[in-house]
């Protein structure tokens, strides 16, 4: 069968476009760090043109190969696990230091580990955990502009549209990435900035409340989770420390701030399988006291929820709270993408472990104590999972304990 041919894709052209100018927005003579899949070549490429067309100083791309990836957990010694790249993480810190823009792009395989030892998979997660911290801690302080996009792997297209073929999934993966990411209107960046001021209505709204609290409640759960201190919500388009206002995420469809670290207490399911690592975990189940998850359980890949649970202290506490409405596109899509930065925007979430800095008031100014003062988590991972449906309702609680309704079954109650 011919390969599809994508250098004749006018949507991946535009997607590439899209990054550079609205994702990352970079700027005249800023170097630019790509990570991707080997099998997005032909996305990087473009990538790479248009950021040079915006004069870019150099662009550096790095390749990751799932068979590279795989040929370790087959063959290599126990001990392999434990060990890491320091080296190149302390390299791309450097980068950022001297104000290198990021980008990511993903499209691997989601299940691509789901065979192998949970043992070995939770061991390299967490060696690769602890050594990229430096790289953690600055994106989380939001220090350079940076953005990431999907690039429609084959074997991930396998999983969400398992029966079709190759060539067909790939293609109808791609043709929801396209939608999804708004390339596929007459003029992308324009309709980006209409979505981005459509999330600036919500971000505004939530923080004129300043609401001490929200409690999630419906199938599976009653959470009332405290908001940080001085929290700030934030949704869309953001402006970094180093100046440059980029959209982080294409797609996005969500507003989301930073929880307190000590104040979240009660239960909550999740609503789509998480898939991390390359290992589906389904029906994720908990209980926070005090901000602590104190019981865990899943009905699938639980053995690596559990070790993910147990990275660091923070990992078993919030850094993110985020709103989406159940009549988001990727959410009507009806598609579960097993990939977080799409089906994160399909549902209302929490994120595990480390906070952003930027979701509090004068964020670019706080020093890492003053974030821990105002209740941010700090942890060595970031992990999104998904508690919203069409059935979620939540209520934004005032310091009096006053209730103002925030969703009602699952979309944004009138305000």
């Amino acid at each position: 069968m011919a390969k599809i041919n994508w250098d004749k894709s006018i949507e991946l052209d535009k997607l590439a476009e899209l990054s550079i100018k609205t994702g990352v927005s970079l700027q005249p003579g800023q170097d630019l760090l790509i990570t991707a899949p080997i099998e997005a070549a032909p996305l990087v490429r473009r990538l790479a043109d248009h950021a040079y067309k915006a004069g870019a100083g150099i662009v550096t791309p790095l390749y990751t190969d799932p068979e590279v990836v795989l040929a370790r957990y087959q063959h290599a010694p126990k001990d392999s696990f434990e060990k890491v790249t320091d080296w190149l993480f302390e390299g791309m810190a450097v980068a950022f230091d001297n104000n290198t823009a990021r980008l990511a792009v993903v499209g691997d395989d989601p299940m691509l580990l789901a065979e192998q030892d949970p043992e070995d998979v939770g061991k390299a997660n967490k060696a690769v955990s602890k050594a990229s911290s430096p790289l953690r801690e600055r994106i989380t302080r939001f220090d350079v502009n940076w953005n990431i996009i999907a690039w429609p792997g084959t074997q991930w297209a396998k999983r969400v549209f398992p029966n079709l073929s190759d060539e067909k999934a790939q293609l109808a993966l791609a043709d929801a990435i396209f939608a999804a990411s708004r390339v596929q209107s007459p003029d992308p960046m324009a309709a980006w900035v209409e979505h981005n001021n459509r999330l600036r209505e919500r971000t505004d709204w939530l923080n004129d409340q300043n609401f001490e609290a929200l409690r999630f409640y419906g199938d599976d759960t009653d959470l009332t989770v405290g908001l940080a201190n001085k929290h700030e919500w934030a949704g869309g388009a953001s402006t970094a420390r180093n100046g440059v206002t980029c959209n982080p995420n294409i797609p996005t469809e969500e507003v989301f701030t930073t929880p307190h670290s000590l104040k979240v207490n009660g239960y909550v399911k999740s609503t789509k399988p998480l898939s991390h690592q390359g290992t589906l975990i389904e029906d994720i189940s908990v209980t926070f006291k005090d901000g602590v998850i104190t019981k865990a359980s899943a009905s699938k890949g639980e053995e690596v929820f559990l070790k993910l649970l147990d990275t660091d202290e923070g990992a078993r506490r919030l850094g993110e709270v985020a709103l989406v409405p159940h009549g988001s596109p990727i959410s009507q899509s009806n598609l579960l993408f097993y990939n977080t930065l799409f089906d994160e925007n399909a549902a209302c979430h929490i994120a595990l472990g480390q906070c952003y800095s930027k979701c509090f008031q004068n964020g670019d100014k706080l020093t890492s104590k003053e974030v821990e003062q105002h209740g941010g988590n700090s942890s060595m991972i970031h992990v999104d999972w998904m508690i919203g449906s069409e059935t979620m309702n939540i209520d934004g609680l005032d310091v009096k304990g006053n209730v103002t309704p925030v969703f009602r079954n699952g979309e944004w109650a009138e305000k």
